[in-house]
């Protein structure tokens, strides 16, 4: 499927017009149209918005599978964990490391469950740094220093 296609059928399954995912994104009702029916491609910040608003990964929006469960887990589950956690700033991150590790996995030979297992692992790697790295270097720790000091 194209991306056209695929953005026009997770808008017909999610039950929403041109216009409504148009509004839902920011973008023109004609900007929809045009993704889906003229091929035209929206640009990063576009297409991370309709990930967004379809509730699918940038990957299932423009890669070659018509699966969005590429790893053997919820993607976006991960990323509203990034959210809620570290914020928009966290969110991009774990797009970008997911971008990352679909690219690493390009063309590859590992069979779906041992990219399951690395894709866990990194991810159980990357909340615990993220959350290291907080306690770290957060305005409460320092303040805590300072009293022992």
């Amino acid at each position: 499927m194209t991306f056209g296609e695929k953005l026009r059928s997770k808008r017909i399954e999610l039950n929403l017009s041109q216009f409504e995912l148009a509004e839902k994104a920011g973008v023109t009702e004609r900007s929809i149209y045009s993704y889906e029916q003229a091929g035209v491609s929206p640009r990063m910040a576009v297409l991370n918005k309709l990930a967004d608003v379809l509730s699918v990964t940038v990957d299932y929006l423009v890669g070659d599978e018509g699966s969005d469960n590429k790893f053997g887990i919820d993607q976006k589950q991960f990323l509203d964990k990034a959210k809620e956690n570290f914020g928009s700033k966290g969110e991009r991150e774990a797009r970008e490391i997911m971008s990352r590790v679909a690219a690493l996995f390009a063309g590859g030979e590992l069979d779906d469950k041992s990219k399951e297992y690395f894709f866990q692992s990194l991810m159980e790697v990357y909340f615990e740094s993220k959350i290291e790295a907080r306690e770290k270097f957060s305005g409460r720790r320092r303040v805590s220093r300072k009293k022992k000091d």
